[in-house]
């Protein structure tokens, strides 16, 4: 284009990026109040600009990467203002037809040829589509960055939560990830490789980590309900702990912790509690277990099992002889024989503080924890 027609068109550009704005705001409901005020002023001197250097363009004096760059920022920028790319592409569309209109219309009156006319118009839309194509790669790395960011902050959350961190660290690792804070928490241990997929299938708030030692991962769950939750676990070799306030959440994921090392079976913390109990300081078990049974290890191992296992059935039967019985498979006789061993043994055997030490000590069988 020679340099008489782009000064001619320079001479109406100001009334043209005025047009552009205001037919934006007309046909574009998303900025019928983004472009008012101080921002609509800021917006008139973008399509200036954009107009200005599109004109170098056809003038043969510059080329599209400026213009590119600050339609790519654009694009991050409607994310930010919380547009979706669906309204600027309409922006650029209603802006590529009314520039067309008023550049053209500067255009015929310089004395542009006709076949002149048709390149110019060209070049308008493929300068439209290359400004679309970066704000949209703009506004798509924004989404991404952002989404990034989010899901960073929250498994920041998640590893604050099960680490027992204080209040004011919760409360502002919740504001960073946009959390919505429930009342409890829930924490399901299962294998790394299944935790996403697991994932995927509850609430949409429950927070998720895959990278824990041992190749496992950890779902904190809110305010579940729990035979719900365990049958959505089914099958994914999970351990479920207690529901707790959200703040105190580490104290479910520790008892899932504790329950995986006693056994690789268990589903359902709940259901383990005596174990769990007893589990709880293996050290100070077997010293207990050592001490209340001491007067079995005068005994051979067969005679000491037997005995060990009636006293079992009999503090658990409370010392009914047929339950009892029943229990252990052998004749009424055979216990009342083996009941009047174990009161040789432990004289002191209705006494309220020696039942209660061989509860616990006998509470599960012999060497279950590894205490012997």
């Amino acid at each position: 284009m020679d340099e008489k027609t782009v000064t001619a068109l320079r001479a109406v550009l100001r009334t043209t990026a005025d047009e552009v704005v205001q037919a934006i705001i007309d046909e574009v409901p998303s900025y019928a109040n983004a472009l008012s005020g101080r921002m609509g002023g800021t917006i008139r001197r973008a399509v200036r600009t954009a107009l200005g250097h599109y004109l170098d363009l056809a003038g043969g004096t510059a080329t599209g990467g400026d213009a590119s760059d600050a339609a790519y920022e654009l694009g991050r920028g409607e994310v930010r203002d919380g547009r979706s790319m669906d309204a600027l592409l309409s922006a650029y569309r209603v802006g590529a037809r009314v520039a067309w209109r008023g550049l053209a219309a500067g255009a015929v009156p310089a004395g542009l040829p006709a076949a002149e006319v048709a390149k110019f118009a060209e070049l308008t839309f493929a300068y439209i589509d290359e400004l679309s194509a970066a704000s949209a790669a703009g506004h798509a790395d924004e989404l991404a960055a952002r989404g990034l960011a989010h899901e960073r902050h929250l498994e920041q959350l998640a590893r604050d939560l099960l680490a027992g961190a204080s209040t004011e660290v919760l409360l502002a690792a919740a504001g960073r990830a946009a959390w919505p804070v429930p009342t409890s928490l829930t924490v399901a241990l299962l294998p790394a490789a299944l935790a996403r997929p697991a994932f995927r299938s509850l609430d949409p708030g429950t927070l998720v980590l895959d990278d824990l030692p041992d190749s496992l991962g950890v779902l904190l769950v809110p305010d579940a309900d729990r035979a719900h939750l365990l049958r959505q676990l089914s099958g994914r070799h999970a351990v479920v702990g207690p529901a707790r306030p959200w703040m105190r959440a580490s104290t479910s994921y520790a008892r899932t912790l504790r329950a995986r090392s006693l056994s690789t079976d268990i589903r359902d913390t709940e259901e383990h509690l005596s174990e769990l109990v007893l589990s709880a300081d293996p050290d100070a078990y077997a010293d207990l277990r050592a001490r209340a049974l001491a007067p079995l290890r005068s005994l051979s191992a067969g005679t000491a099992q037997r005995l060990e296992e009636t006293l079992r059935a009999w503090l658990l039967h409370q010392g009914r002889r047929e339950e009892v019985a029943t229990a252990l498979f052998v004749h009424p006789q055979t216990v009342r024989y083996r009941v009047g061993q174990l009161r040789d043994l432990f004289p002191d055997l209705s006494s309220p503080q020696r039942v209660l030490e061989l509860t616990l000590a006998v509470g599960l069988p012999a060497g279950a924890l590894g205490t012997g």
